[in-house]
């Protein structure tokens, strides 16, 4: 199991549009993703998830993979959030 913290740079936060690209990212693996925010704690391959947990722009999350190709899976999940899932700079 690896995990690592990263924050959300997108300015809408995870609502559909980001949420479907982390759960998008996620499917590429067959490692467990779970995304650990506050108290909650999502799965990543789910879109509906990862929207319902309200997570907002400047919010610290953790990124949890435990599977076969967890390290590949913690790379690109949280390359994904660092980069804004598509939506970087949008207002």
């Amino acid at each position: 199991m690896v995990s690592k913290e990263v924050t959300v740079v997108n300015p809408s936060g995870l609502h559909l549009r980001p949420a479907g690209n982390l759960s998008q990212t996620a499917l590429r693996f067959k490692s467990d993703i779970v995304i650990e925010c506050k108290d909650r704690r999502v799965i990543a391959k789910s879109v509906l998830n990862v929207m319902a947990a309200g997570i907002k722009c400047g919010t610290k999350v953790k990124v949890v993979c435990d599977g076969l190709d967890e390290d590949e899976a913690l790379r690109a999940v949280c390359e994904a959030i660092k980069s804004g899932l598509g939506e970087t700079g949008e207002k």
